[in-house]
């Protein structure tokens, strides 16, 4: 048995875009229904949890899980530049009610990759105002998480929204891993926000803030390790360091990338590959955690994100398995790591498909019938004795 630190957060993630649905004010929104769009498919009703998140929360304790990683929209919170929706921070509010009365802490990300339509005309992350912006809209949402909620993530994956900023498709798939260098305007304007937000949120007693990084596993082709240094630190480094001092950095990994004197590589011949075409490698998270900490120079770790894109519900069991012994590894090595939230707690919509099923519970597309797999059982027995 491998036992856990005690008061160990064992929980599910999800975002508001993926899982709420009709999020029409949003700019990924916009991007899915323009004219001519190469999004494949569209988000419509996702997972209608905007409406059902009682029910996904109680099937989360339930399980035997004891927190829940939600996002909350900015698009619905300020439809409008300077409009403040109270109807919308009161909804957000019962979320974390509902978290509390289930017994369930709730951790609230502000941002998940979707800003409003309005701020995507402005530019988005390329206003030179985008972190007073975003600033300003972390002062509005602080009624959600004055009241008893501890965890709070500014901004999800930095590094993932630089690079679709990067990107010569900025409506690409914001997580698909190594498609684009990082904008370096965008990177200093989200560090910039981040640190914005952390002094908003410090305000509120009891709150810890951080931001969550896409980890890479980064490896080497044998003689270009200087290559694979310089391709890792704008993607991942940057970032970690930007972390150091904060409460907490969260670190989301699910694979690992190769690198070679031309940049990222595609998974190895015949490696075992998921729905997403990514490696099947569960010790990218214990790689992930010991350069956070490493980088960082010791802030607390907490795994935001960690899952596997498949069919083979099974198969899911194995990466966790493994991915949670890496992580152990990590805790007995002496890396302060504060929970592990699995990604994800809903089949959503991915950013354009909805077949990559990351869930631990399915849900039917016509109905929004939840069905909770195998797997989520087995992780919540894991929750219940805080051991593997």
């Amino acid at each position: 048995m491998r036992s856990f630190p005690p008061g160990f957060l064992w929980g599910a993630a999800t975002s508001g875009h993926q899982i709420e649905g009709n999020n029409v004010n949003s700019d990924y929104w916009q991007r899915e229904y323009a004219a001519g769009s190469e999004v494949p498919e569209v988000s419509g009703d996702a997972c209608d949890s905007f409406h059902r998140y009682p029910e996904d929360i109680e099937l989360l304790a339930g399980l035997g899980l004891t927190s829940y990683r939600f996002g909350v929209e900015w698009s619905r919170i300020e439809p409008e530049r300077g409009h403040v929706s109270v109807a919308m921070l009161d909804h957000y509010r019962r979320m974390v009610e509902c978290c509390q009365a289930y017994g369930i802490t709730p951790m609230v990300t502000l941002n998940h990759f979707t800003v409003p339509r309005w701020m995507d005309a402005l530019g988005g992350w390329h206003h030179r105002d985008a972190a007073e912006l975003f600033g300003r809209f972390t002062e509005s949402a602080l009624p959600i998480v004055r009241d008893g909620v501890e965890w709070v993530c500014t901004i999800n994956e930095p590094n993932i929204i630089a690079c679709r900023e990067g990107a010569a498709d900025p409506g690409a798939e914001p997580v698909a891993y190594g498609m684009a260098r990082p904008h370096r305007k965008v990177s200093a304007e989200l560090a910039r926000a981040h640190r914005m937000a952390r002094e908003v949120l410090a305000t509120v007693p009891g709150v810890r803030s951080g931001w969550t990084v896409a980890t890479q596993a980064i490896h080497a082709v044998p003689g270009c390790e200087e290559q694979a240094a310089e391709y890792s630190y704008p993607l991942e480094e940057y970032f970690l360091e930007a972390a150091r001092g904060d409460d907490f950095v969260g670190v989301q990994a699910y694979t690992r990338t190769f690198v070679d004197r031309t940049g990222a590589l595609p998974p190895p011949a015949g490696a075992e590959t998921t729905l997403t075409g990514w490696e099947y490698f569960p010790q990218a998270l214990a790689i992930g955690v010991r350069n956070a900490w490493k980088v960082t120079a010791g802030t607390p770790v907490v795994v935001t994100e960690n899952g596997i894109a498949t069919a083979d519900d099974p198969r899911r069991i194995d990466y966790t398995r493994d991915a949670l012994a890496g992580l152990h590894d990590t805790i007995a090595e002496g890396v302060d790591v504060r929970g592990y939230y699995h990604w994800s707690a809903l089949d959503n919509y991915e950013w354009g498909r909805w077949s990559p099923t990351f869930g631990l519970i399915a849900v039917d597309r016509a109905t929004f019938q939840r069905t909770v797999k195998p797997s989520a059982k087995w992780l919540g027995e894991v929750a219940r004795a805080n051991a593997l």
